[in-house]
């Protein structure tokens, strides 16, 4: 039985009104789960000593993870509930999934600095999200403050995945694993300016030849997945500081916050 209650109005006093029940768009939240299953998916998997496995747990969450926000703004379905259920779903796949994997694949071995490294790359994810969640409204569109979760997970879950397809053991890359992890997880913590992609059109017309591209794209993706794939996330990995010094040599403000430093919240965001 709904609910109804009795309000007066100037209008219409005495009017029955029905109290209008919150939901959940169910289309978005789809993706956004999927996105978490990935996640968890690799965190079994890793515990099973299935690490190819895990990886494409993580990767496959990164593709589900593009797709909810793309689909919440195509279908005018976005909410604040959708929101935070995409960042606890990314601290999971993209923040405790790939430390855990990594510190049962490689960094066990190292006691005591082997957890520390995957408790700083945790941590590092976790901060990160929390700094793009606030900084939402000041930053420039185009770029991402510091390494976005999902590429510093492709960075860790990669060189796993890699380095399994060449049947190595993950012991013998514990220092290695070390340093992967710490480099992604402090990047993702630093100011330094990625490009985010977001001011690529969709629904623009683009020339025959870039859909030739796109072909040619994926055909080089299927030689070799595992090493391809990381491969790109490197270069992408590296891109940031790349920009970065382009933009200091050049004169150009290396930050990405867009609006001014009036505000008390946005002082010493600017450098």
């Amino acid at each position: 039985m709904e609910d109804v209650t009795t309000q007066t109005t100037d209008h219409a006093p005495g009017v029955l009104l029905k109290k209008r029940r919150k939901g959940i768009y169910i289309l978005p939240n789809l993706f956004t789960l999927a996105a978490l299953f990935g996640g968890f998916y690799a965190i079994v998997m890793a515990i099973n000593g299935r690490f190819d496995l895990a990886a494409i747990g993580v990767f496959s969450a990164m593709v589900l993870d593009s797709l909810d926000g793309r689909v919440a703004r195509m279908t005018n379905t976005q909410s604040a509930f959708g929101e935070q259920m995409d960042s606890l779903s990314d601290m999971v796949s993209f923040g405790a999934a790939p430390a855990l994997i990594a510190y049962v694949w490689a960094l066990k071995g190292l006691g005591r600095w082997g957890w520390i490294a995957a408790f700083v790359y945790c941590a590092c994810a976790a901060l990160r999200l929390a700094r793009f969640n606030v900084n939402t409204a000041v930053v420039d569109k185009r770029y991402f403050q510091g390494l976005p979760s999902p590429a510093a997970a492709a960075l860790v879950a990669g060189f796993i995945w890699v380095a399994n397809d060449l049947g190595s053991a993950g012991p013998q890359w514990a220092w290695p694993m070390f340093v992967m992890c710490l480099y992604a997880g402090l990047t993702m913590v630093t100011n330094v300016p990625f490009y985010s992609f977001k001011d690529i059109q969709m629904k623009r017309s683009v020339p025959f030849v870039v859909i030739v591209l796109i072909a040619i794209g994926i055909a080089v993706i299927n030689i070799d997945p595992p090493i391809v794939m990381f491969g790109l996330f490197v270069v992408y990995g590296l891109s940031g500081y790349s920009i970065y010094f382009w933009r200091k040599t050049k004169g150009i403000p290396t930050s990405v916050i867009s609006t001014s430093t009036d505000e008390p919240d946005e002082r010493g965001l600017h450098k």
